[in-house]
């Protein structure tokens, strides 16, 4: 009877839980289904929860829609150059302040803070300006420097946080054998920030992968440098919505994501926790 109580407890958040799973969930299996359903089928005024039949026309035609390996190739060197860019510096900053003590230190992070909580949206403007007025615009890099601007101040957040779990005695103890300060935060303290850069890592590949604002905005002229989610909105035309091609597209550029998080979901919890209570 005493054993029957607690679970009796946990029933109602276990079944809270598996609904919140189900109706995340639901949106990406609709996805897929979708992609592999007969144009007909989609365009039922009956829609089927479970299709009757499987089809891979509509990935064939995503991938070889005009464009395909151009953009993702463009997707990958923007997202993957504004990660490392925001990892370099951000390890840098991040361990000046979660380390040293220096005037204006607190100054700097309230202006972290401020711009980590500044919308995106509201920057396009002077960013498209800016672009303009010096010849940036149409160019992969500047995309490059947007997604390290907007990734960067929740980097130095996380990574200060998790600096400040590992104890500096141990970079002391480095230094006490003969380390710079460089090489011994580069031998003791940067091996323990694994799950940190991790989880930075996550955010900003998400992050850069899936915008689409900026992307739209400041390639205008030069297609060829377009990336991946303005690739998507190539589907629709004059005549309509090509939704199962739509679809097809839009699950294998999620694919990408789903993969890195899998790989490092393990360091993501910890790399948060740790940004988000320490100082």
């Amino acid at each position: 009877m005493t054993l029957l109580r607690p679970r009796a407890r946990r029933l109602p958040l276990n079944a809270a839980a598996v609904l919140t799973v189900l109706v995340c969930l639901f949106p990406v299996y609709w996805m897929i289904s979708t992609a592999s359903k007969p144009s007909r089928d989609i365009q039922s005024a009956d829609p089927k929860l479970f299709p009757h039949t499987w089809t891979l026309d509509h990935f064939r035609t995503a991938v070889q829609a005009d464009g395909f390996e151009l953009f993702w190739r463009n997707s990958i060197l923007v997202t993957l150059s504004s990660i490392l860019l925001a990892l370099l510096v951000a390890i840098g900053s991040a361990y000046a302040v979660a380390r040293m003590r220096w005037k204006g230190r607190r100054q700097f992070m309230l202006m972290v803070f401020v711009a980590q909580m500044a919308p995106w949206e509201s920057l396009i403007i002077p960013i498209y300006i800016i672009s303009r007025d010096t010849d940036m615009l149409d160019r992969l890099p500047t995309l490059t420097l947007v997604y390290f601007m907007v990734t960067l101040p929740f980097s130095i957040v996380v990574l200060r946080g998790f600096i400040a779990t590992i104890p500096p005695e141990l970079e002391e103890a480095a230094q006490v054998d003969g380390c710079t300060r460089t090489g011994a935060f580069r031998r003791v303290a940067l091996p323990l920030l694994a799950p940190g850069l991790m989880a930075t890592s996550l955010f900003g590949f998400i992050t850069a992968w899936n915008e689409f604002a900026y992307a739209n905005f400041l390639i205008i002229k030069h297609q060829d440098s377009r990336t991946l989610p303005v690739w998507l909105s190539s589907f629709q035309n004059t005549f309509g919505t090509d939704w199962g091609a739509t679809m097809a597209a839009s699950t294998l550029f999620a694919l990408p994501a789903l993969v890195v998080f899998l790989l490092l979901q393990r360091h993501v919890t910890s790399g948060f926790a740790a940004g988000a209570v320490k100082g």
